[in-house]
């Protein structure tokens, strides 16, 4: 059975879906300021390796683990649940337009969403070991 990684279409895709979600992020008033002075192209290729790993493609992904990767945005911008959920909703948004499977779409948001309590710094666990 082919990955998850493999069934969306690869790299060609991942780098697609990266790409037009952060145009949807950096669109959002909410979520924009959160990645104020992030060099965007720095935080594509590391959202690319990581979700190449967490699809189950190669793994090129060296970045720290989630809480350490978001800390500075938690306490500098109170990040919660409400903005997750709004990242959520562009990842989605942005699968569904590049005209992936609902199938494909609900494992993305369950791999997306098994990562909330790292990313918000409710756990110490890396994501990628």
């Amino acid at each position: 059975m082919s990955s998850l990684y493999e069934q969306l279409g690869g790299e060609p895709t991942i780098e697609l879906l990266v790409t037009k979600f952060y145009h949807r992020v950096l669109a959002d008033p909410m979520l924009a300021p959160m990645f104020d002075g992030i060099d965007p192209d720095r935080l594509e290729q590391h959202q690319r390796r990581f979700l190449a790993v967490a699809l189950g493609g190669p793994n090129a992904y060296q970045g720290r683990d989630l809480t350490s990767a978001h800390a500075h945005i938690a306490r500098r911008h109170g990040l919660s649940d409400l903005h997750f959920d709004a990242v959520l909703k562009h990842l989605a948004a942005t699968l569904r337009a590049l005209n992936a499977d609902e199938s494909a779409i609900a494992q993305v948001m369950t791999i997306a969403e098994s990562t909330r309590s790292m990313v918000l710094g409710r756990s110490a666990q890396a994501a990628v070991a």
